[in-house]
């Protein structure tokens, strides 16, 4: 192979090895790597969801605790769980690199998982048996026990903070956006991983929960814990393979720098040419491979920030490029804050959703029951469906109509994905009262730890729902906040995605406290621990209240909102773009 060969096969958006050299395509990235971490998370998304989906049921049945307060220490424990990957974000792109981040994160997480598995097998560590109907008249758990079983759950959460943030991201960093034949699988690979990754989840659902309820606890977090094990492995046998992008320093100092040096010259007067902002030589762009961006007109306020007034200190002069780096990060936050109240209904699945199947008649044959947490693979069978469905047969029908090589953009699935929102959330109104009204015709309402005769089965619709919410909005999500993030805070746009369901799971429990209290105050509570006697219909009409109002937001905040300017491909890539799709069409 001739020299012109090797150097024409190197990546050009800047990816390396581990030691810093610059790497092949051939030889590294792409879909190769990509079944590394692919296997990674089916197995990771096992061990999560077999923690996760089944929480609320061990914190009510072992820890022998309350409606309001297990389903508020569950959100609060997910919310913590998708708030720490802003620290690994951090951690990422200003230190370590994505790479050696995930590592030392997983490990974090492994050691939690371990202990968490101790904590519900070992006597003395774990809570009391308790068979009594009422949880009140149970013997407490002890505050050792609690201290145990929690430092664990927290102490899994700071893991996934380096894991979460970057594993998807690092996945993406395989394909190189500067070749249009890699760009193109680019644009699926979120559709696939997201469908990938649910294997784990399904697993995690039906066989790891029915193994908690049937065979016992420890046996049920031993099993994720152990798939934890074979994920990191797996990940490391990957290694040779992989793709990486250097750390390129805090995005949030840059970002810091930038707001601040805007505000020291506020008053300066604002210049018109180009020539009176700082920007650094191209050659500089190019030799760290990455690429300068040109001005827009977005909150145009921080222009200031690269305003040549004479000094050069860092917090009074920026480049074009760091202060189009902030814009382009601060646009984004009102997409991430339409995104709350719906994150904060995704996590009534495994909370309320979970409870309201406690209720009714579980029995499919004989003496076999479904536990009520393996409702929530239906929600992970929809999103399967739904992302295939999506992927091979809307975005190329959609796509004939709107020429977007997505079908439609990426907020519009986000828009499509709240709709489904505020309909589930409905059809779940209207499924509570119809329950609500057989204990009330069968004399059951202040009856506890008595089925109802109506089959579990009544709840699929709201959980069918949910997966197909999810595969349009958690999937674009995800996209959107990678794809629409500068090329050095890639992890950081990650993470938004991941805090606005850290920040959806404190919301709930903040509502789900507060229409609590006030519920009571006022009467008959919304939500008590006997559900027959609660309002659950109202709370979720309250619910999909809430989604409209934020729809209406959202569409607010769309409106406003400005595509990243693609600033790294000629026109010939673009023409090859094109020529990439039409081969799709056609096979």
């Amino acid at each position: 192979m001739t020299v012109e060969e090797v150097g024409d096969d190197h990546t050009k958006d800047g990816t390396v090895d581990l030691q810093g050299n610059p790497v092949r395509r051939s030889i590294r990235g792409r879909w190769k790597a990509c079944s590394f971490l692919v296997v990674y998370e089916a197995f990771e998304r096992m061990a999560y969801y077999g923690i996760s989906s089944n929480l609320v049921i061990y914190m009510t049945t072992k820890l022998h605790q309350g409606t309001v307060k297990s389903a508020n220490n569950v959100t609060n424990w997910v919310g913590t769980v998708f708030l720490t990957p802003i620290l690994g974000a951090y951690v990422a792109d200003a230190h370590l690199g994505r790479y050696r981040t995930f590592v030392i994160s997983s490990t974090i997480y492994f050691l939690g998982m371990l202990v968490l598995t101790l904590s519900v097998s070992i006597p003395g560590i774990k809570p009391p048996d308790c068979s009594m109907a009422n949880a009140e008249d149970c013997e407490q758990t002890s505050i050792l026990q609690l201290a145990v079983f929690f430092g664990a759950l927290y102490t899994l959460a700071i893991g996934t903070g380096g894991t979460k943030a970057n594993i998807s991201t690092i996945g993406a960093d395989q394909f190189d956006e500067t070749d249009p034949k890699e760009k193109i699988p680019k644009m699926s690979f979120f559709n696939w991983w997201m469908f990938s990754i649910f294997f784990g989840t399904l697993f995690a659902n039906t066989v790891l929960v029915y193994v908690q309820d049937n065979v016992g606890w420890g046996w049920g977090y031993g099993i994720p814990t152990l798939g934890l094990a074979i994920s990191i492995f797996v990940f490391l046998l990957g290694t040779p393979f992989y793709r990486h992008k250097l750390p390129t320093g805090s995005p949030f100092m840059k970002m810091t720098r930038v707001i601040v040096a805007s505000f020291r010259k506020a008053n300066a007067p604002m210049a018109r040419s180009l020539t009176q902002f700082h920007e650094l030589p191209s050659m500089e762009y190019e030799r760290k491979g990455t690429f300068p961006i040109q001005p827009t007109k977005s909150l145009r306020f921080l222009d200031r920030a690269s305003l040549k007034t004479g000094t050069t200190d860092q917090w009074n002069l920026c480049t074009i490029t760091e202060v189009e780096e902030t814009k382009q990060m601060l646009n984004m936050l009102p997409a991430m804050f339409a995104t709350f109240v719906p994150s904060a209904t995704v996590a009534q699945v495994s909370t309320l959703f979970v409870k309201q199947g406690t209720t009714l008649n579980a029995r499919i044959a004989g003496n076999f029951s479904i536990p009520p947490a393996s409702l929530t693979a239906f929600v992970t069978v929809s999103i399967l469906i739904s992302i295939v469905l999506y992927d091979r047969v809307f975005v190329k029908v959609t796509r004939k109509f709107t020429g977007n090589p997505r079908g439609i953009t990426l907020l519009q699935r986000m828009g499509v994905g709240m709709i489904f929102h505020i309909l589930l959330m409905t059809v779940a109104c209207f499924t509570e009262r119809y329950r609500l009204k057989v204990a009330a015709d069968h004399g059951l309402v202040h009856q506890k730890g008595v089925k109802l005769p109506l089959s579990i089965f009544v709840l699929l619709p709201q959980f069918v729902l949910m997966g197909i919410a999810d595969a349009f909005l958690e999937v674009a999500k995800l996209e959107f906040f990678y794809d629409q993030a500068p090329e050095c805070m890639k992890s950081l746009g990650a993470s938004y995605s991941l805090t606005s369901l850290g920040i959806g799971n404190f919301l709930s429990s903040f509502l789900l406290s507060t229409v609590s209290k006030i519920t009571k105050k006022r009467g008959r509570g919304w939500i008590l621990n006997n559900l027959n006697e609660s309002r659950l219909d109202y709370y979720y009409l309250f619910f999909a209240l809430l989604n409209f109002v934020n729809f209406l937001f959202f569409l607010v905040a769309v409106k406003f909102y400005v595509y990243r300017a693609e600033v790294t491909h000629p026109v010939d890539v673009k023409e090859e773009e094109a020529n990439v799709m039409g081969v799709e069409e056609n096979e």
